[in-house]
């Protein structure tokens, strides 16, 4: 089933376990780890010295990532974003984290992920 066409909670029981480790491995500054969900076009963008550099930045900055909240599900005709309120350890700002998922070949693949 193409997973557009899927209820919010479906759609967010496959995506939130991908960002769940997308968090762990920002904490970690893993590339390995962090990559192991990605679209190959996605790959070729985060590379180790730039997720490395943009972990550090922020991690010095807001601490690390901490509770997320939904804000929404946005359905594509080839994909879904998802949208969360997104807090971290040293601060009381709120961010934006958004994840884009596509279906390839059978896999749910991360093509675009953000913070802010």
């Amino acid at each position: 089933m193409q997973l557009a066409t899927q209820s919010d909670v479906d759609i967010l029981a496959v995506v939130n376990p991908i960002m769940d480790n997308l968090m762990q491995a920002s904490t970690d500054i893993d590339h390995d780890a962090h990559i192991r969900d990605f679209t190959e076009r996605l790959k070729a963008i985060v590379t180790p010295e730039h997720l490395q550099t943009v972990c550090e930045r922020y991690q010095a900055k807001w601490g690390l990532l901490d509770r997320r909240e939904v804000v929404g599900v946005f359905r594509r005709a080839e994909s879904v974003a998802v949208v969360w309120k997104q807090w971290c350890t040293n601060t009381d700002d709120e961010f934006v984290a958004e994840l884009v998922l596509v279906e390839d070949d059978g896999r749910y693949l991360v093509d675009h992920v953000v913070f802010f």
